[in-house]
């Protein structure tokens, strides 16, 4: 009976294939490290947009706190008198906070004044939820860049729940629900 041999061959590329599919993985690669720098770039951004305010909204020892009456609203911003109630705090007649942030015209909120301007940061929970909103803007849009460009779906999917929880949470917070 003759033995069968079989030997298996291994096939030999050429040199100009293996380069191709050398600089593919290398774009691969290259593609996954910019939109990796992509995402970070757009969460520091959030982080550092949202801290300008939220530093305000959420120190304790912030030197001028007290509480703002709503008087007017117009071009994205309310005015309305300030009453010190902790720090060094002085009366003033107009001190302006966001309009996004402000409750109806009438009511009483919490703020704290930015130093050096008649600039009003709402402080409280609802306060430190709204400034955090362009974090929330931030992870919802590196995520799309995590899912599309780095492939990375479930991460993506946990980025962009946590931006939009974020984002709700604010809002909830603002509406007093």
């Amino acid at each position: 009976m003759p033995s069968s041999t079989t030997r298996t061959r291994s096939v030999r590329r050429s040199r100009t294939r293996r380069a191709g599919e050398s600089a593919y993985g290398a774009l691969l690669v290259v593609r996954t490290v910019l939109m990796g720098l992509l995402a970070l770039l757009l969460l520091a951004a959030g982080v550092w947009t949202s801290w300008n305010t939220a530093q305000y909204a959420m120190l304790v020892k912030a030197q001028e706190r007290g509480t703002m009456t709503v008087a007017r609203c117009e071009d994205d911003r309310c005015t309305g008198p300030y009453v010190p109630t902790e720090g060094d705090g002085k009366t003033r007649s107009k001190v302006s906070i966001v309009e996004a942030a402000a409750p109806a015209e009438g009511e009483r909120v919490e703020v704290t004044v930015e130093p050096g301007t008649a600039q009003a940061v709402r402080t409280g929970p609802a306060g430190i939820l709204h400034a955090w909103v362009p974090f929330a803007g931030a992870l919802l849009l590196a995520a799309l860049v995590v899912a599309g460009g780095m492939r990375l779906r479930r991460t993506a999917w946990v980025m962009g729940l946590c931006g939009a929880v974020l984002l709700g949470a604010a809002f909830a917070a603002l509406q007093g629900f």
